[in-house]
């Protein structure tokens, strides 16, 4: 049996947290930690379910191209963690975030931050929309997992996005796998309307 086992190394520059290195005994990267940014949610929203589209007590859905973010939270052994919290936000069609900071936000009817927690086998799911840019920023959505002895702050790309080449905070990552963990495609699914797009994304964490 294995008694060894490697030391994490997080790699830190301009406040960036970079691709974390796997243990030997471990199958999958961990998802490597990104900046939270300014626009997490000074107070967190009445209405903070996993549908961003539509805000309870309110007429009409968001601006968007509507969109399925789905996975599973697992560990460094690809298995479930179950009841890890996981957080998301990101601006609205308009390149607006819900945040007194960014105007309060444009789209009335886009919740903009959406929180759940994993099931029996890990998985979860937000209905949002396909993000958007915003200037000087890739579009991107930034998720937050929570499980009982760690923390995980990412963001998620759109794979075939072009502004991805460009976008500082995504290239700080110099692992280019541990990067390219993090862009990930948004497609129809036959299991879901054909108006809607499908995300699937899988991050890794320790339980």
């Amino acid at each position: 049996m294995i008694k060894k086992r490697r030391t994490f190394l997080s790699l830190f520059a301009s406040g960036l947290a970079f691709s974390v290195l796997r243990p030997s005994y471990a199958t999958s990267f961990l998802t490597p930690s990104q900046m939270r940014g300014p626009f997490y949610p000074n107070n967190i929203p009445l209405d903070h379910d996993n549908n961003l589209i539509r805000i309870k007590n309110q007429s009409g859905t968001a601006i968007g191209k509507v969109s399925h973010l789905i996975g599973q939270v697992l560990n460094p052994l690809s298995q479930p963690i179950v009841n890890a919290q996981i957080e998301i936000w990101q601006c609205d069609a308009l390149g607006r975030y819900k945040h007194p900071r960014d105007d309060g936000g444009r789209d009335k009817a886009f919740q903009g931050y959406g929180r759940t927690l994993s099931g029996i086998n890990g998985e979860y799911s937000f209905k949002t929309i396909k993000p958007v840019m915003y200037p000087g920023r890739t579009p991107h959505i930034h998720m937050r997992i929570l499980s009982k002895s760690s923390e995980l702050i990412t963001q998620i790309y759109v794979k075939g996005e072009p502004l991805n080449n460009r976008d500082f905070i995504l290239n700080s990552i110099h692992n280019i796998a541990a990067r390219n963990s993090l862009i990930i495609p948004f497609v129809s699914d036959p299991g879901y309307p054909p108006d809607e797009l499908v995300a699937k994304f899988n991050p890794v964490i320790l339980a």
